[in-house]
């Protein structure tokens, strides 16, 4: 081993903080007396013992040896499946079944009609090596679900990501979309906002390609000798309006159940208005070719051999997609393993298992990490062990599309949720590499604990280290804040969730604690939503021997079974109030900043500064002028994290208190503290919900009305504000605040409770 990579490894081993290291730790557990953490600790250690990473790549194969999306055979059989063996484990299974609208293509064409024609493949060829790319009767031709049917031409516009941004560039450019049809490359925020930005500007057609800069070979060999997309590689994918509401679009808040009551779909707010259609770079190249007009600037231009240029014209494209737009079954598999102590409280566990075509990594490889643990659990439960509390896995159906099965089981299940769910455990695909961890920072400790207790398959140092390493080298703010804070033996914070995954229906509609868990690393993702998403494919290039699915049912296990068996609900407050404190200070900085960023731009526009910088060969006009900002009243926020901080810190030394003094913590005091603690995020949320889209109800975490997957933190009020509806911000202020000072209350009932 070369000596600077022995310093490297010796400097994460370092960084793997022993837990007595850990700043105030309140037990040697989180939630646990003395005696119990050793108890708990001996569990998952005959846990560890059950997982066999030959299993995991036994089940992964199985399942991914068709293409298994809504309606494909191999989907209800996949199903059906795992219900025999969680059954077979001890487990009482049954399959819950939802009747979701799930349109599917009956006719897809794509042309270029001028100055030259050229008629679009859309097929992805085999590859050598890779048996599943040949198998492909059943798979769905490439489509994005949820876009409109349509029979459309016009001249095609480039606009780059098309995200909001990018539509200002086109409007100091003098291109219009209007009656066009955008190309659109794949990243720079979720998919779904590219066509749904494009019918707000008025286009009639949305074509989205991966371009090879950000995927492809610019980025990394292609496969089969890497992990970057090939040529005829394309990205399938929904486009629902998910920012509004996840799940079946013709039921929102209620489950799809056969007899539920149904929107005509034109009432359907998710479902988007004008056509669209996924294509390779290697179809998309001749549209980008033969544009004309303004030439992309500088951060546009892709990795294709040739200049970017904006159109319109004279590139001419015909689109057509004719569906088929019937209700589809999808199947919810769902297991449970009654707690011996508190049945009526439920630890929830869920991994989806349908993909776009054999969905091997997404979401198989997280999967059969989850069906790990269920076996090991089911193993343990044969020996006469048995959780205190209830838990519930569940492998869900139709995550592809919108989240459907999570969400219709949610809402179907919502009032017994509210009163029983003590927390949600997501994961979805995982690979290899450096965890990632998100969700409700309530359960920050519980997080860090447990990572620093599981090794990392390919190194000798645990996987809180690499975590940590990578955390203190990823922070690039000027101050340096969270690297510092790492380095003196702080807790990684969790990242904040916004959506893309089964937590969703959990975290932000019904306020459930959740955490979403992973492992990933920094190379490109080549291969996702693509028919080359297989089994060879996982085995060559992302987790060869599976190790990282032991890891992950490792972390996702020990997790579940702390919620489960801690004698009080783990849980440490003052994370909470912190990290709600830092987003309150977030808005402050944010709102100055604008204010001055806006000042400037008046001042340019004043003194025509952008016209006389103007190239005569790439004419660029000055941008739209914005109102001027106010001065906004955060006070009522500051004053209710204020006040939480406090309460939280009173909670905090309370709960250690009665940890390490056991006979205070009499069984009657522990169920009512736990009583207390199951329902306490559902203070955070809103009965109204959020402005424009009540079905998300967390008043501290939601998707970006413009951003889709990525997060927004106290979304009622970033959101105003960066929209500049400044109107809409004492409302928003006055919400949020409320939400916070019901959170403090319930921290202060668990209090007095333990006191």
């Amino acid at each position: 081993m070369r000596t600077d990579a022995g310093r490297s490894l010796s400097l994460l081993v370092a960084l793997s903080l022993p837990l007595g290291a850990l700043a105030d730790a309140p037990s040697p557990m989180q939630g646990f007396t003395a005696e119990a953490a050793r108890a708990e600790s001996a569990l998952e250690a005959r846990f560890d013992e059950r997982l066999d990473a030959r299993e995991l790549s036994g089940w992964l194969e199985r399942m991914s040896s068709a293409p298994n999306q809504v309606g494909a055979p191999h989907d209800k059989a996949n199903a059906e499946f795992m219900l025999g063996e969680f059954r077979a484990w001890g487990w009482d299974a049954h399959i819950e079944t939802f009747y979701v609208l799930y349109p599917t293509p009956k006719h897809v064409a794509l042309e270029l009609v001028g100055p030259r024609r050229y008629r679009a493949t859309l097929t992805e060829p085999p590859i050598a090596g890779d048996r599943s790319s040949s198998r492909t009767q059943g798979a769905l031709p490439p489509y994005n679900v949820y876009g409109a049917d349509g029979d459309v031409s016009g001249e095609v516009v480039y606009v780059n990501y098309g995200m909001p941004e990018d539509y200002k560039e086109l409007a100091r450019r003098n291109v219009s979309v209007q009656g066009r049809i955008v190309i659109a490359r794949y990243g720079g925020g979720w998919r779904g906002l590219k066509p749904k930005l494009a019918y707000e500007h008025g286009a009639i057609g949305c074509l989205i390609y991966s371009d090879p800069r950000d995927d492809g070979y610019a980025a990394g060999d292609t496969y089969p000798a890497g992990p970057g997309r090939p040529a005829a590689g394309l990205q399938r994918g929904s486009v629902a309006d998910m920012p509004i509401y996840s799940g079946d679009p013709l039921t929102p808040g209620i489950g799809a159940t056969k007899d539920a009551p149904r929107l005509d779909r034109a009432q359907a707010k998710t479902l988007l208005r004008i056509p669209v259609l996924p294509i390779s770079y290697q179809d998309a190249r001749p549209f980008l070719e033969s544009l004309a007009g303004p030439r992309a600037p500088a951060a546009w231009r892709g990795a294709l051999p040739f200049t970017y240029h904006l159109g319109p014209g004279p590139a001419r494209a015909h689109l057509t997609i004719d569906s088929d737009w019937s209700l589809k079954e999808i199947y919810d598999v769902v297991a449970r393993l009654e707690g011996s102590v508190y049945p009526d409280q439920w630890v929830l566990r869920g991994n989806h298992h349908d993909g776009w075509v054999f969905g091997a990594d997404d979401p198989l490889s997280g999967n059969v990490a989850m069906m790990a643990e269920m076996k090991a659990i089911g193993a343990l439960a044969a020996t006469g062990w048995r959780p205190k509390r209830t838990l519930v896995y569940a492998s869900w159906d139709g995550e592809e599309a919108g989240l459907l099965g999570s969400t219709e089981w949610v809402e179907t299940h919502a009032a017994e949720l509210a009163r029983k769910a003590v927390a949600y455990v997501n994961s979805d695909s995982n690979t290899h590499g450096i965890l990632h961890a998100g969700g409700s920072q309530v359960l920050q400790r519980l997080v860090n604990e447990v990572a620093a207790g599981v090794k990392d398959p390919a190194m000798p140092a645990t996987v809180l280290a690499r975590w940590r390493a990578a955390a203190i080298l990823g922070d690039k703010d000027a101050d340096r804040r969270v690297a510092k804070a790492l380095l003196d033996g702080a807790d990684l914070p969790l990242e904040a969730l916004g959506s893309g995954s089964d937590y969703t229906p959990f975290f932000q509609h019904a306020g459930i604690a959740s955490l979403n868990f992973g492992f990933g690393n920094e190379q490109p993702s080549g291969v996702y939503h693509s028919i080359y998403d297989s089994y060879d494919h996982y085995r060559k290039v992302e987790d060869p021997e599976l190790r990282y699915g032991v890891a992950l049912a490792e972390v996702a296990g020990h997790v579940m079974l702390r919620l489960a068996d801690a004698d009080l609900v783990p849980m440490r407050a003052q994370d909470y109030a912190a990290v709600i404190a830092r987003y309150v200070d977030e808005l402050e900085r944010y709102t100055e900043h604008q204010r001055q960023q806006t000042q400037e731009a008046h001042r340019l526009l004043d003194e025509h500064v952008y016209e006389l910088a103007s190239s005569t060969s790439d004419p660029v006009g000055p941008p739209a002028r914005e109102a001027d900002v106010p001065f906004l009243n955060l006070a009522p926020l500051r004053n209710a994290v204020a006040a939480l901080g406090a309460s939280a810190k009173a909670f905090d030394a309370a709960y250690a208190a009665a940890l390490a003094d056991p006979a205070r913590l009499t069984p009657a005091r522990a169920a009512s503290v736990n009583a207390l603690l199951t329902t306490a995020e559902q203070s955070l949320t809103s009965e109204r919900g959020l402005p424009g889209r009540g079905w998300y109800r967390h008043m501290v975490f939601a998707p970006g009305l413009y951003t889709g997957y990525g997060a927004k933190t106290l979304p009622a009020v970033r959101e105003a504000i960066e929209e500049r509806h400044y109107a809409e911000v004492p409302d928003a202020v006055a919400a949020t605040a409320a939400a916070i000072d019901g959170y403090r209350r319930a921290l202060e009932s668990a209090t007095q409770a333990l006191r």
